[in-house]
């Protein structure tokens, strides 16, 4: 164990009020932008179909579009990042010179501006690339920061876990936000209240973390300095079979979960006939089972391993799935209380949320877990680029996914003026959303991690 006064250059050496402090701020870090990037996944289509009015195919165009310039940044954002040379690192100086822009432009995306539709898709398209940028400048060298402070497996995957919990605690506070500001999706007013409170947030757990994080950040491991042309770094990366493996995974699961949380906002009281209002707080559930899932699959994976833990939680997953393409809907002509069938109905609709919620964890813990992995599979180990690529192709895949999402329900014949009485293509692809699509995805992430290389596991 070094010195009080040698620097500490790998966490697994700290003990006591030192870790708990890296470990709080490294989950704080993940709180702020956590809670946007929730309420960007389960409100900002509703925003945009229910509150500026656009088709569902032209919301879904909105998002594929940011998420596409988003993507653009990835790359850059990870390559300047490891060639960042500073007395503070190469990551810090990000994570403070963005931290105020970033909280001002995502309170800018749930503004709606005058005009008409075509106005109103470029203004959000050019907000939204604004907003993704800064989010790429924090969220990216924070999230390299996780293999480069401890190369302890154990602690590597605690780390993730404590920015899990900050991210989906946040995300139970922005889903208790909603609830409580969002009764009426077409109040644009509202949207951006919430919108300015996240902004607040944001800023402030971005700049705690940073400072929590610096007496570990300023002397760990750090990206050697890569000499090359940019296709031949490229094509390292791409010849490293087990982050490839590791991207496809995280894809699969994060479109899976992506694609649920955008449709339970209109699952539940489209096609499951909840009230509005009870459709909000149903959430919560899902959000408290993740949160548990989290912890849950950490022992697993400290136990049994981080693969074992994917078996397991993928199967909840699945079945939480399969339940959602069966679950009966609601008789409106009672309150959820107010007769034993409703009663029956919504216990089998919480259990199916219990299960999808602990199961879905997974999409957030294992893939970063075994990113580290991946990393030290290359001799130079830049984690800021293979950190970009992963974040790069998150992007990718869920703007496709949520392009598709949209025109899916525009094709099915779905209008958002319409509560109820929509047509039953649309219940059906609502459905499919709900369960064959993302148990479909989860299937193929438990085929994309056959035979990983076991590693025992480590004392944290």
């Amino acid at each position: 164990m070094p010195s009080p006064a040698s620097p500490v250059t790998d966490a697994a050496d700290l003990r006591g009020s030192a870790r708990q402090r890296l470990l709080w701020s490294y989950g704080l870090g993940d709180a702020g932008t956590g809670m946007a990037a929730s309420l960007i996944g389960f409100y900002l289509f509703v925003l945009y179909t229910s509150a500026a009015g656009l088709p569902a195919w032209m919301a879904g165009a909105v998002l594929m579009v940011g998420r596409l310039w988003d993507g653009v940044n990835d790359p850059i954002i990870g390559w300047l990042s490891d060639k960042t040379h500073t007395r503070w690192g190469p990551r810090l100086p990000w994570i403070f010179a963005s931290a105020v822009p970033l909280g001002i432009a995502l309170a800018a995306m749930w503004w709606v501006p005058p005009g008409n539709q075509w106005v109103k898709f470029t203004v959000f398209i050019v907000i939204s690339a604004v907003a993704q940028s800064f989010y790429t400048a924090v969220n990216l060298p924070y999230t390299a920061l996780a293999a480069e402070l401890t190369g302890n497996v154990a602690l590597r995957t605690r780390l993730n876990t404590a920015r899990f919990t900050g991210s989906i605690s946040a995300t139970l506070v922005g889903v208790v936000l909603g609830a409580l500001l969002l009764q009426d999706h077409s109040d644009a007013a509202r949207f951006l209240q919430v919108g300015m409170l996240a902004g607040v947030l944001v800023t402030i757990s971005t700049l705690v973390c940073g400072w929590g994080l610096a007496p570990v950040a300023l002397h760990c491991q750090r990206p050697q300095r890569q000499e090359g042309t940019t296709r031949r770094l490229l094509g390292r990366v791409g010849r490293n079979g087990r982050f490839l493996r590791v991207i496809g995974l995280y894809l699969l699961l994060w479109c899976g979960l992506q694609i649920m949380q955008t449709s339970a906002l209109i699952y539940l009281p489209v096609v499951l006939r909840l009230p509005q209002a009870w459709s909000n707080w149903i959430l919560l559930p899902f959000i408290v089972s993740n949160l548990v899932g989290l912890w849950v699959w950490n022992n697993v994976s400290q136990r049994a391993g981080r693969v074992r833990a994917l078996h397991l939680g993928s199967a909840l997953w699945i079945s939480g799935c399969a339940l959602a393409m069966v679950l009966p809907p609601m008789d409106t002509a009672f309150a959820p209380f107010g007769s034993v069938d409703n009663a029956l109905r919504l216990a089998l609709m919480l259990l199916t949320i219990v299960l999808a919620g602990l199961g879905s964890s997974t999409a957030y813990l294992i893939p970063w877990s075994l990113l580290p992995d991946a990393i030290d599979a290359d001799s130079e180990r830049p984690a800021g680029q293979y950190s970009a690529w992963m974040v790069l192709g998150q992007k990718l895949c869920i703007s496709l996914a949520l392009f598709v999402f949209g025109n899916l329900l525009s094709l099915s014949g779905y209008q958002a003026a319409l509560v109820s009485d929509q047509p039953t293509s649309a219940l059906v692809a609502i459905r499919m959303s709900m369960g064959v699509i993302p148990a479909t995805l989860v299937t193929l992430g438990l085929v994309v991690m056959r035979r990983w290389p076991h590693r025992p596991p480590q004392p944290s």
